[in-house]
């Protein structure tokens, strides 16, 4: 660079560069395919051939101007030119010193420029500049030695250059990874000082780079090696089973799953899913997580009745019907509506199941009665509890993302059934629960829909299945907690309690028999219950609306005779209500004799209530003190109760004259009113006739005529409205020992259309339209207590007329 020969003119052809930038130094060869460009390599004829190399701002023009020229460029010198095939010129190009265009003085045939050598400005050499060269050397170093296309050779030339300024445009001439700004950028730098600042930043830049892929490299090697030395362990394994006679398990397990999934005759949509699944599942290693997941998906879309029915034989209504017979005592409005279903699906089999939901307390049949008609369909029966059930993938299943993941309990019942037309029970309907996780609920009504269920969609399985061919039947003890959307997919079927015939005959043709055959008892042989055994049981034993507790005390009677077997007793037993109390002990429960002494003292009335295990008796008390002005509720009452007892008090004060009371009773005597039991929460308006009559009662002194109850809502008008109800209200009245029970009128048609003459048997049921009439029917004609009468008026004196004094 010292020689004069290269020493810099004031003119020099320009050859613009695309994405390239010649360093002092440097060597570069270069591929000339401009036409303006081949006419300025043409034009070199001289022994020294040289040029200014100059980049442009926009590569994507082809014939740039003064304007798309960077002004910093390269003083070259030309050592070779190679023609090529194509008319392309290959130069081989020199840099020798920095120079600035300072105005383009020729366009055609090629570029050409008055220029000035760009000397490097070094400065002093200090500690300061010595350090930056060291610390440029050294990540160039670093970088070479983590670069793969990099040669280690420029380690060696870039620790042998002495000067700042070469070393810099020796490391940005080798260090591919520049961008082509960033190399204008240490070109049109003349200060040595920022140049390296500028060239260690960059050089840092990439070292990071490098650290990285290096680290990124080793981690994807390592797992590579890894899986390399599994597969040529798994491969010489499988040869030395191979060698001992021994069969690859991995692969007869997804020959057997293909095979089991051509036979499951899946809907295309499974099909497709599952050879999917195989696919994946054959190049998958048997020891990753991964394949056991896959695995228990096919196993568990092969084990499903996709098209498989349970394939009863035609229906036969009249064996239907004796087996809901032999099954269930009564129940006629259920076994009508379970028979009209059998027959139209004799007559349409492509029917879709209905949805039937069963209402009624606990005990009283309707999971049996799911069972029985199951047995008359001939088909399967699947029981699902749905108790206390929050979580919304219990019905839709868990997503296979998750370990552990199932389907929800509808495919797994389907799965337990073998068949794709069970007969499937959601026990507790109304027993769900809801949380964060969501409301089962709302799951369930895609699954009770028959316009929706026939393509329900597991989210395990992720295809849909058929649900259409299954015959849902729901039970539940109330309707209140199950949402209005999920009541109205379901025809609702209400079970009322049993009476004290119903259950008597219930005990001897199935309670009795089931319980002896259980203990290892002969009925008539060694143990006999009477009727009036049973009515003692079952009256003094057990207040509910099913049978459950009767047939729980039947087992103990029966297992006391087999331990008197046992003992050596053979002789046979007739359970008389003496052994019925000498082995269950007191009596429980004393309906009859309580009403009686209760009802005795006026104030004192007895209301019918609604329970979701049937029907009961409530006693209204009511009681009066000195004082004034005070009314007192309690009992734990709701809102409407309390508002109903201020409603009857409301009318007693208004209609006081007309029954002999004092009007003015408020203001002398405080009222209490108590509806036992005081821990149970107790609401409704239908008390509202009781509470009038226990009021009335109170202060006329006229006791309620013994064993008589009553139900109805009043209004201030002395209207007694309908309540609900009624059949179990009644029921649980004769259950209590009651005799006459007071209905509204509007309740008349309820009452005769559910409760026939022999359902009630002795029990009178008188229907009133108003509180005047229930008076009338309720109260005794006669006052065992000193009624609050009104009192007359006490004589005033009368005033002198003033005479006038004159």
């Amino acid at each position: 660079m010292a020689d004069k020969r290269n020493a810099v003119p004031d003119t020099l052809p320009i050859l613009p560069v695309r994405d390239t930038v010649l360093f002092p130094g440097a060597i570069l060869p270069l591929t000339v395919g401009r036409e303006s460009s081949l006419a300025l390599v043409s034009s070199l004829v001289d022994e020294d051939k040289y040029l200014g190399v100059v980049a442009q701002l926009d590569p994507r023009i082809e014939d740039p101007a003064a304007a798309d020229l960077h002004k910093v460029g390269t003083f070259a010198k030309v050592h070779k030119t190679v023609k090529m095939p194509n008319g392309n010129v290959v130069i081989f190009l020199e840099g020798i010193q920095r120079i600035q265009v300072m105005e383009l003085i020729g366009l055609r045939p090629f570029l050409q420029a008055q220029v000035e050598a760009l000397p490097d400005v070094a400065g002093e050499q200090d500690n300061e500049l010595e350090a930056l060269q060291r610390n440029a050397q050294d990540l160039f170093r670093d970088v070479v030695s983590r670069s793969p296309q990099l040669s280690d050779d420029l380690q060696t030339a870039a620790s042998n250059i002495d000067d700042a300024g070469r070393l810099t445009d020796f490391v940005s001439g080798n260090l591919p990874s520049l961008s082509t700004l960033v190399r204008q950028e240490l070109l049109e730098t003349s200060n040595v000082r920022k140049r390296l600042e500028t060239l260690i930043r960059e050089l840092s830049k990439e070292l990071e780079v490098l650290e990285l892929r290096s680290k990124i490299h080793e981690q994807v090697q390592e797992q590579v090696s890894q899986n390399q030395r599994e597969y040529l362990l798994r491969e010489q394994l499988k040869a030395i089973q191979k060698e001992l006679g021994e069969v690859d398990d991995s692969a007869q397990e997804i020959d057997e799953l293909r095979k089991k999934v051509e036979e499951a005759q899946m809907t295309a949509e499974a099909k497709k899913e599952c050879d999917r699944e195989l696919k994946r599942l054959a190049k998958m290693t048997p020891a990753s997580a991964e394949y056991m997941v896959t695995r228990t998906y096919l196993e568990w879309m092969t084990s499903l009745p996709w098209s498989k029915s349970s394939g009863a034989t035609e229906i036969d209504i009249p064996k239907a019907q004796t087996i809901l017979n032999e099954d269930h005592y009564d129940l006629e409005k259920v076994k009508e509506r379970i028979l009209d279903y059998l027959a139209v699906k004799k007559l349409q089999p492509g029917m879709k199941g209905p949805i039937l939901c069963f209402v009624g307390p606990p005990g009283v049949g309707k999971t049996s009665l799911g069972k029985s008609i199951a047995r008359a369909l001939g088909r399967k029966f699947v029981r699902i509890a749905l108790g206390g059930m929050h979580d919304e993938a219990e019905i839709r299943g868990h997503r296979r993302t998750y370990i552990g993941a199932l389907p929800g309990q509808i495919i797994q019942g389907i799965k337990r059934s073998e068949t794709n037309d069970p007969v499937l029970m959601l026990d507790e309907v109304d027993k769900l629960g809801r949380d964060f996780r969501g409301d089962p609920s709302a799951a369930l009504m895609e699954v009770l829909d028959p316009e929706q269920n026939a393509t329900f969609r597991d989210h395990y399985l992720d295809v849909p299945f058929d649900l259409s061919k299954v015959t849902f039947i729901a039970t539940a003890n109330w309707m209140d907690p199950i949402p209005e959307p999920l009541r109205d997919r379901m025809e609702i079927i209400e079970l009322p309690g049993y009476t004290g015939e119903e259950k008597l005959h219930i005990a001897h043709k199935y309670l009795i028999p089931k319980q002896t055959t259980e203990h290892g008892l002969k009925i008539g042989e060694q143990i006999e219950f009477t009727d009036a055994g049973l009515q003692e049981i079952i009256h003094s034993f057990t207040r509910e609306a099913g049978v459950r507790n009767l047939e729980r005390e039947i087992g103990t009677i029966t297992r006391k005779q087999a331990r008197r077997i046992a003992e050596g007793k053979t002789d046979k037993m007739i359970v008389t209500p003496e052994i019925v109390r000498e082995f269950l002990g007191v009596p429980k429960f004393r309906a009859e004799r309580e009403i009686d002494e209760r009802t005795k003292q006026p104030g004192v009335s007895v209301g019918l209530v609604w329970t979701p295990v049937g029907g009961d008796i409530v006693f209204i008390e009511a009681s009066r003190m000195r004082g004034g002005k005070s009314f007192t509720k309690t009992g734990h009452l709701g809102e409407v109760m309390q508002e109903s007892m201020t409603a009857a008090l409301t009318w007693v004060r208004s209609n006081a004259e007309r029954y002999g009371i004092d009007p003015n009773f408020f203001q002398k005597h405080d009222i209490h009113i108590h509806v036992p039991s005081g821990a149970v929460q107790k609401d409704g308006p239908s008390a509202g006739a009781a509470m009038v009559t226990a009021l009335v009662s109170l202060l006329t002194g006229r006791p309620v005529k013994n064993r008589l109850a009553m139900t109805g809502e009043m209004t201030l008008s002395g209207v007694v409205l309908p309540v609900g109800g009624i059949k179990e209200k009644v029921l649980g009245a004769k259950r209590a020992g009651v005799k006459q029970v007071l209905l509204p009128a509007d309740n008349e048609p309820n009452a005769k259309a559910d409760l026939p003459p022999e359902l009630l048997g002795d029990l009178k049921i008188t229907y009133v339209h108003t509180l005047d009439e229930v008076l009338e029917h309720a109260l005794e004609k006669e006052s065992v207590a000193p009624p609050i009468v009104p009192q007359a008026a006490p004589k005033q004196k009368r005033a002198e007329t003033p005479r006038a004094i004159h």
